[in-house]
This record gives C-alpha cells, structure tokens and sequence, in this order.
C-alpha cells in the first residue's frame, strides 16, 4: 500500500511529556486571542476588559472539567467527535456538535490569517485601501497548505519552533509594557454605558476564544505519557499560565493607550501599545512575534481541522466527495478545510469571524457538558454540579454576546442561526440515507447468506 494512500492514522504512544504537552496547549491558545480580541472586547465592556480575560478564565476552568473526565476515562486521538460519539451515538446530536467544532476551527483560522494581515500592514503604516489584509491573509493561509503537504514532522518542528519564541516575546512585552507605563491603575470605577452586564458577559466569550485551544491538548490524549494523570495536569497548569500572560498584556495595553485609541486600533492592539511604550521598535517587536504566532498557529490548526473532519468520515458522520482528488481523506479534508478559509478570510472581517466562532464554539461546548451529565457521568466518575456550574455560565456568556450583537450586527447572528440550521438539516439528512443504506446492505447479505 503507498504511503498516501494510507487511511490509518498513526500516533505514538507515550511521545508526550507533561511539559511538551503544555507547551502544546499554551502554543494554541496563545494564537490571534491575546492579539486581536484585546481591542474588540475592550470596545464591549470599555476599561473593565482586563476583568473579562480572567471572568473567561473562571468559565474556562469549569468547561475544563468534561473534557479532562473524559479524556481520563478514554484516553484518545479522537477528540471532541470521540467524546460526542461516546455520549450521544451515531445519532444527530453528535455530527450536528462535531461539525459546529470544525466550524468553529476553521472560523479561528480565518481569524489568525486576518490577525497577521492587520499585525503585518503595521510596518508599512496600515492598510486605507482594506484590501492587503485579506490577500495577506489568504497567502498565510495557502502557504500553511503547502507546508501541511510536506508531512507531518515538519508541521510539527516548525509550530515547536514558533511556539516558544511567541510564548517568550509575548511575556517580554507584557513585562516591558507595564514596567515603562507612567502607572498601571486601570479606573474600573467608571466603565460608563459599556460596563453593563450584557456587555461584560459578551465580551467574556470573547475572551474564551482565546482559551479554548485547551482542547487541542485532549486530542493528544493517547500520545501523552501517563495520560490519566498528566492530561488533567497539562491544562490546568496551561490555562494558569495563560491568565498570566493574559493579565500582563491586558493591564500593559490599557496602561499605554487610552480606551478611544484601544477601540480605534482593536485589530493591531499590542502593535499600537507598543508605539508609546517602546517606540517602532517595539512596534516591529509586536508585529513579528504577532506574525510568528499567527503562522504557527494556522500552520497547527489546519492539520488539527482537516484530522478531524477525516475521522468524522470514516465515523460516517458527515459525506464525502472525493471529486476526483487524489490521495487520503485526509488530504481531501485538507483541501475542504483551507477553501473553506480562504472564503472566510477574505470576505469576512475579524469582529464578524470572531463572533461566529464564539457562537458555534460555546454551543458545542455545553453539548459536551450535557453529555457529561445526562449519559457519561457513571463512567467516567464525574461530579454533576461542575458539568452543570459549566452549562450555565456557558450560557450566560452565549446570551450576553448574542443580546450585544443583536444590538450592534444583527447580521452575523443571522449568518450563525442559518448556518446552524443548513448543518443540522443536511445531517438529519444525510444520516437517515446512509441508515437506510446500512439497512438495506444488511438485508441483502442476510437474504444471500440463506439462499
């Protein structure tokens, strides 16, 4: 059999420390979160923005807990189709949910290309025209297509590489930031119209976007040595060291800039809070560490996106078109997954992209944790009132962002709900044909078996 056209998936077991496995973790979530949402959650809840990171951190914490009890019980590759697989079957829920998952991962690449745009038109004084940011960011995202051919071990040196020069810089300037800021008392007294509730809560999902890569580390769950012990280990202490991280740059941005020129410059806000801190070189600083990490980030995610809508195939849990490709579904998954966000990048801006991957992503998220509690909690030993505490705080966050959207873009609401509905009917769809297959092929083998 040739190598591309293997349809088994090959990990090693056992090939994960608990600190590679963290630094796994921390590499995904340090992505285009810290670098692009600072701005726009500080233009939903005005200075209390740094509150938010560490409210997402709390609600974060709990949603940890499902996927840590799963992946203790059933240490696996499969990830999040595997834990919906487990709770719910080979019924609706789980394509519906595992898809809204890949959705919501291919929207965060969309968000990375953007994010290196807007960080790389900073060396060349910005982008009037609005068209350099999405060419910029369809070239990230095709080149990471490119790389993504080459195999494996190459992803994985480069995005190592990348993720430690982007953990280092990004602490540097925290660090930097709040050490030469004049002071760094933030006024939460007075958050005006924008310290409402609704807006604190909307702009808290927007910071679990910058936390949710967590996930990547329970995909890993049969490469981790000792898994029943260091997955649980591994994101909790990368979540902590993320809220750190988080915390300093949040209080080195709000210390260097006001909140009109936080608003105004909210797709490149550490590049602009270096200006006054460190001068342009802290400005080419900002933007080479904020191009290192999207690229990386992009180059992790699109091998993580396609592995995962090629084991969702071979579930049988979505269709599968080969139109003539070549090679693996794995490689056809590839394909699906960059066209998919090179369409986002390029016509979508970063709020809108953000928005829609909030949306998908936290109701996956409680579909996890309801599995957790209604089928899963005998098996895997859980206690019932973490799932629960993670349901609501899910959705209060889900319906603080929603009610600020509807407020201020009703439209991206729109695209979510019809895009939810087009999944959910295509599946219910898809899923009673391929039963009606499975059937019909099972009749027929037994009436050639008695014949």
């Amino acid at each position: 059999m040739r190598e591309d056209q293997d349809r088994t998936t090959r990990y090693e077991e056992g090939s994960l420390s608990l600190p590679g496995t963290v630094m796994l973790g921390t590499g995904v979530m340090i992505g285009a979160g810290i670098f692009a949402l600072t701005g726009q959650m500080a233009q939903m809840t005005g200075v209390l923005f740094p509150l938010a990171f560490l409210a997402a951190a709390v609600i974060v914490s709990f949603s940890a807990y499902s996927y840590i009890v799963i992946s203790n019980a059933w240490p696996s590759a499969g990830g999040i189709g595997m834990y919906l697989h487990k709770a719910y079957g080979d019924r609706l829920p789980t394509a519906f949910n595992a898809l809204l998952m890949y959705f919501s991962m291919v929207i965060a690449q969309s968000f990375l290309a953007r994010t290196f745009g807007s960080y790389t038109m900073q060396l060349f004084g910005g982008d009037e025209s609005g068209r350099m940011v999405p060419i910029l960011g369809v070239s990230l995202i095709l080149a990471a297509f490119v790389i993504n051919l080459l195999g494996n071990r190459m992803i994985q040196g480069v995005a190592s590489f990348i993720g430690i020069l982007k953990i280092g810089g990004i602490l540097i300037f925290g660090i930097v930031g709040v050490w030469i800021a004049d002071s760094i008392s933030v006024d939460f007294s007075r958050p005006g119209e924008a310290g409402t509730v609704g807006n604190f809560l909307g702009a808290t999902a927007l910071g679990i976007l910058a936390f949710k890569g967590f996930t990547t580390i329970t995909n890993s769950g049969s490469e981790v040595k000792d898994p029943r012990r260091n997955v649980g280990r591994a994101i909790v202490i990368s979540i902590a060291v993320c809220v750190v991280i988080y915390t300093l740059v949040g209080f080195a941005v709000a210390s260097n800039l006001s909140l009109a020129e936080i608003i105004k410059t909210q797709d490149y806000s550490l590049a602009a809070a270096a200006r006054p801190a460190l001068g342009e070189y802290g400005v080419w600083f900002t933007v080479a560490i904020a191009m290192m990490a999207t690229a990386g980030g992009i180059l992790a995610s699109i091998f993580a996106v396609s592995r995962m809508l090629a084991m969702l195939t071979e579930m049988k849990l979505v269709p599968h078109r080969h139109f003539h490709m070549p090679g693996s579904i794995q490689k056809h998954t590839l394909v699906y997954t960059v066209v998919l966000g090179v369409v986002l990048t390029a016509f979508f801006d970063l709020s809108r992209i953000a928005a829609l991957g909030i949306v998908f992503y936290l109701i996956m998220d409680v579909a996890i944790h309801w599995g957790v509690l209604r089928y899963l909690r005998d098996d895997v030993k859980a206690k019932a009132w973490v799932p629960a505490t993670a349901i609501v705080l899910d959705l209060l966050a889900l319906g603080g962002f929603v009610w600020v959207k509807l407020n201020t873009d009703p439209f991206v609401i729109g695209v979510a709900v019809v895009t939810m509905i087009a999944i959910a009917v295509a599946e219910l769809m898809f899923l009673k044909k391929s039963r009606g297959a499975r059937q019909s092929g099972h009749e027929d083998s037994h009436a050639h078996h008695h014949q």
